[in-house]
């Protein structure tokens, strides 16, 4: 394997944040790759094209893809049948780019434009309500994209800072509430 930044394996990669190849995001699979302690068969959003793209960068031999951690599907959006939706808010946290809008007691739905497939709000939906459905353009499946992995990165980057921001002062007002308990009492 050749020298190669973890950023150019990233660029490869479909940006979906699915975890299907093990690891919890794209970046932390490019990161093993580069330390060449994941191969680079474990993708199935990138299927063999992307395989075929990383072994050309990182020359390497490409291997078909490693079904141990799913099939190649065409692209899919995950959609809530509504009128099944509880509000229960399970969906919310696992999405990784936010693509899912609603409150808590009332209807979800999905952002399709938004959507990477990644199936992670699948499984918490305690009413079986969320759906995958392939994404159909022009009776072809609908592609994935540099433009939409980007996205779908910037997406992500959006969350992940949001997320630390809010466990921030979420600590903050522990701490407040601590201090104020303290003064209390003594």
């Amino acid at each position: 394997m050749n020298s190669v930044s973890v950023e150019q394996i990233e660029a490869l990669l479909p940006q979906t944040q699915c975890q299907k190849c093990g690891y919890k995001g794209c970046k932390p699979y490019a990161q093993a790759i580069s330390q060449q302690q994941a191969d680079i068969n474990q993708c199935p959003p990138g299927g063999q094209q992307g395989i075929l793209n990383l072994a050309k960068l990182l020359a390497v031999a490409a291997t078909p893809l490693n079904t141990q951690f799913g099939i190649e599907k065409p692209r899919q959006v995950a959609v809530i049948i509504e009128q099944d939706c509880i509000g229960c808010t399970q969906c919310l946290p696992p999405c990784p780019v936010d693509a899912i809008i609603g409150a808590s007691k009332q209807m979800h739905t999905v952002l399709t434009s938004a959507c990477t497939g990644c199936e992670l709000c699948v499984s918490p939906c305690p009413v079986d309500c969320i759906v995958m459905q392939a994404i159909e353009n022009n009776d072809k499946p609908a592609e994935w994209n540099k433009e939409k992995a980007d996205l779908a990165k910037n997406s992500y980057a959006k969350k992940i800072i949001r997320m630390e921001r809010l466990k921030t002062e979420k600590m903050q007002r522990i701490k407040k509430q601590k201090l104020a308990l303290k003064k209390i009492k003594s």
